[in-house]
């Protein structure tokens, strides 16, 4: 009955042996199909840190170029800007040294500070026609 009881003893250490190799077998299965998702997952998020990149480095170049258009805007802005106050000032440079404005100018103010006729013709040397032509202009003014 010995040889019996051993051979049951090896034939259920062989069903377990079986049984757990099967268990293991079903694990490695398992693992690999986890190992396949993950690497699915790891080459996706590559992917995407991929195109994030490139997008990155495009919107950098757009950035520069908007940064090299603001320079250049900034500096035309500033050209102008010195070229408007080079023609002011030639401007208030022509309005003082044209004797025939200073005369005109002259006589406005007498006008408007309420001289006559007689007295805007004398002082600023002006034809009656002038003088009436101003004295007309600044009373509709």
């Amino acid at each position: 009955m010995d040889v019996v009881n051993n051979n049951l003893v090896l034939l259920f250490v062989a069903m377990a042996s079986g049984v757990l190799s099967l268990v293991c077998l079903g694990f490695v299965f398992v693992l690999l199909k986890k190992a396949q998702q993950s690497h699915i997952k790891h080459n996706k998020l590559h992917a995407h840190i991929q195109d994030t990149e490139n997008q990155t480095a495009i919107l950098r170049s757009e950035i520069a170029e908007v940064r090299s258009g603001l320079l250049s805007i900034g500096q035309r802005l500033i050209a102008c800007e010195n070229y408007a106050k080079d023609l002011a000032q030639q401007q208030a440079a022509q309005k003082y040294d044209d004797p025939d404005a200073r005369i005109y100018s002259r006589a406005v103010k007498m006008v408007e500070l309420g001289a006559d006729i007689e007295e805007v013709m004398r002082e600023c040397e002006l034809p009656r026609a002038e003088a009436e032509l101003l004295m007309s202009l600044h009373n509709k003014s």
